[in-house]
């Protein structure tokens, strides 16, 4: 079904262009900080995870958030999901591609990767993310390659699939789950060490994964001659409405528990990120915006009226996006770093070698995701023709 893949309009190839572009660029510039070593970031010895792995922990959320509608659809028999279940699954391995080269870009020598796999540790968290990690691009790769190619060939899918589609279920809630453990299982960083963590992850990727699936479908819709459907959408808006409210209050949980309890270690952490410390504010006006998004999207998306405007619900489905990757990327790394344990502020900033590198990884994600996407609408275009 490749070469599917190889037919398309002048704005097809257009796009491919411009993310071809985009990858060589920041190729480019990756092989400045390969040879020049990490120092080209703005990361330092406070701040020892920066954007790369910012954009890494907001993506494995995008990639969790999949299981939306492959849960619906496989559990419960939910026959709308049909449509656009293998968009949620590509959607998927697009995202875990994007994390895995984030983390390669972020290692100094990216030949040191592949000593959790010469050297395995089962006791360190990092081991076990590998594991859920690629086992999860693989069984959406097996799944979604599977299940499309039994639909061009108008046939039931293979009966060998369908434990690896039921093991999908929990795994996607697996890779999310261990990547939070990677950060609360640091007893000196006050900020992550909260048993909510991972809820709060989950949360927010069953609200950023769905808002991205709908922007795509309507996308598609507008793009192409295949239709996902208006009940779809509808669906999948609920789900992004419950899960910002569920995200916002367990973010608000978490501000009553750290001042309540008046510990320094933890109050310093929230201070800095929504109204500085020692001088220090960088971050003050981004966790606002992303609180304001948030907050303007939950109230929006309560309307049912302001949902079954899809004009409307684009625009809301970009403040959830764009809410909780600010919340998630930004403020949850720096916000876990600065201060320091001796209660230091030293801010980070990612540098412009930082953002063109990140950017192509994401043009890279997004050749991936234009690529998978082309292949299936073409397969639907194919079977309702």
């Amino acid at each position: 079904m490749l070469e599917l893949a190889l037919k398309g309009s002048k704005k097809y190839y257009g796009w491919v262009a411009v993310l071809l572009g985009g990858i060589s660029v920041g190729f480019a510039v990756y092989l400045w900080q390969l040879n020049f070593g990490l120092g080209l970031t703005g990361m330092h010895r406070d701040v020892s995870w920066g954007f790369y792995i910012a954009q890494f922990t907001f993506l494995v959320g995008v990639a969790a958030g999949g299981v939306m509608v492959v849960l619906p659809y496989y559990l419960h028999h939910y026959k709308a999901f049909g449509k656009i279940t293998i968009l949620g699954e590509f959607l998927a391995i697009s995202a875990i591609t994007m994390c895995l080269l984030f983390i390669i870009v972020d290692l100094g020598q990216p030949m040191r990767a592949l000593n959790v796999i010469l050297h395995p540790t089962p006791k360190s968290i990092l081991f076990w993310d590998m594991i859920v990690l690629n086992g999860y691009l693989f069984l959406n790769i097996i799944i979604g390659w599977q299940v499309l190619e039994a639909e061009r060939n108008a046939v039931a899918p293979p009966k060998w699939l369908k434990p690896f589609i039921y093991l999908s279920i929990p795994w996607a809630v697996g890779i999310h789950t261990v990547t939070a453990y990677l950060y609360c299982g640091l007893p000196g960083r006050g900020f992550w060490l909260t048993a909510i963590l991972a809820p709060r992850f989950l949360s927010s990727a069953f609200a950023a994964g769905p808002a991205l699936l709908i922007l795509l479908c309507l996308i598609i819709r507008k793009m192409t001659k295949f239709d996902p459907g208006k009940e779809q959408i509808q669906s999948l808006a609920k789900i992004v409405t419950y899960a910002i409210i569920i995200n916002v209050f367990f973010l608000l949980c978490e501000v009553f528990v750290v001042f309540y309890s008046r510990i320094p270690e933890h109050m310093d952490h929230l201070t800095y990120l929504f109204y500085g410390l020692q001088g220090h504010s960088a971050l003050v006006p981004w966790m606002w915006t992303s609180m304001s998004l948030m907050g303007i999207a939950i109230i929006l998306l309560l309307i049912p009226s302001v949902r079954a405007n899809e004009s409307l619900l684009a625009i809301c489905c970009v403040l959830v996006f764009c809410g909780t990757w600010i919340d998630k990327g930004l403020g949850m790394i720096s916000g876990g770093f600065v201060p320091n344990p001796l209660h230091q502020v030293n801010e980070y900033a990612p540098t412009i070698p930082e953002l063109a590198i990140t950017l192509g990884v994401y043009a890279t994600g997004f050749f991936v995701l234009t690529v998978l996407f082309k292949i299936a609408v073409t397969v639907k275009e194919e079977a309702a023709a």
